[in-house]
């Protein structure tokens, strides 16, 4: 996926339509002349419809969209006929989209599923015609309802990256490498920071002919959940993962050190984040032998089994996945 044409936010003008007004009508024919009221009501406006799209990966085809203006509703005629309604809009996003209102920051929709779609912002329901309001001492009402207005106002889609698995860790930590080599995702990679600059996901195929979605998250830095870095543009997309792959390269200076900063920016973050469970790699492995394997095992938190992993020589990478596939199907 090109830098450029990843697009995770956008923020459009959107107006769903007015509802047509009733109708006054008094019926006519031949054979009467004054007959009772007949008239219809209006057609309800447009709607504005979210619908999710599991072949789409960003928001970029709505980035120039700047206005959604749905339809308004027909007027309601006589013989009791309703006016037409005015034309939905249906919005195709990618799964993991959220709707947010752009004035109150309220989260108005969230598309998870293929197919799924979701009245986003409802058309105003059209008037009641004349027919509506006669009663036995009002024979003849001269009145109907207008339609109701269509809402306006400025929204905001937002896409959180839906993956079984986040790659979480520092800059050069292997996440790029370890997609590529587990997936057919090439991700760009070279040795210096924020090589990623966009999520990259990746299908990772298991036994059985299953697989899981995995998801390189750009580099977290300390201070990333205060805007430092590529800041907390991509954190929010390890909301929507089901558990987190923690990567610490064996090179690192202080493996413990590295393993608690990251715990801290996804708790400064979001603290419902480390509810998700949470696997730790040691990446480059094929860099030390057995015995420094050991020594770094003993500096690390108790409560984890490390996996020493590397992406160059294959090693523990089936173990790994199987790790994985455990920790997502319980």
């Amino acid at each position: 996926m090109e830098k450029q044409n990843f697009v995770d936010y956008v923020k459009i003008h959107c107006k769903s339509g007015n509802g047509g007004a009733g109708s006054v009508h008094f019926h006519r024919d031949k054979n009467t002349m004054n007959g009772g009221p007949d008239g219809g009501d209006g057609g309800r406006g447009g709607h504005i419809i979210l619908r999710g799209n599991a072949q789409l990966w960003t928001l970029l085809h709505l980035k120039y969209r700047k206005h959604i203006i749905a339809n308004a509703g027909d007027y309601g005629v006589g013989q009791l006929r309703t006016g037409k309604e005015g034309e939905d809009i249906v919005l195709e996003v990618p799964l993991g989209t959220v709707a947010k209102d752009f004035e109150t920051g309220a989260i108005e929709a969230e598309i998870v599923d293929d197919g799924q779609e979701i009245t986003w912002i409802p058309g105003g329901r059209g008037g009641l015609g004349n027919n509506n309001f006669k009663t036995p001492t009002k024979q003849t009402p001269r009145y109907a309802q207008p339609g109701e207005p269509g809402i306006e106002a400025w929204k905001i889609l937002e896409l959180k990256v839906l993956a079984d698995i986040g790659l979480v860790g520092f800059p050069n930590a292997g996440k790029s490498t370890l997609l590529s080599v587990l997936s057919a995702a090439k991700p760009e990679i070279a040795d210096y920071a924020f090589t990623t600059l966009v999520p990259n996901l990746g299908i990772v195929s298991y036994r059985d002919h299953r697989s899981f979605i995995m998801a390189d998250i750009p580099g977290i830095i300390e201070g990333a959940s205060e805007g430092k870095g590529l800041g907390i543009r991509f954190l929010k997309h390890i909301e929507r993962n089901s558990a987190l792959l923690f990567l610490i390269s064996c090179e690192d200076k202080d493996i413990k050190t590295t393993y608690k900063i990251l715990l801290s920016e996804l708790k400064k973050y979001n603290k419902e984040l480390l509810s998700k469970k949470i696997i730790l790699a040691i990446t480059k492995c094929d860099l030390i032998d057995a015995e420094l394997e050991k020594m770094l095992k003993k500096e690390l938190p108790k409560k984890l089994e490390p996996i020493f992993i590397s992406s160059h020589t294959g090693k523990n990478l089936d173990k790994l996945k199987d790790v994985i596939w455990k920790e997502l199907n319980g």
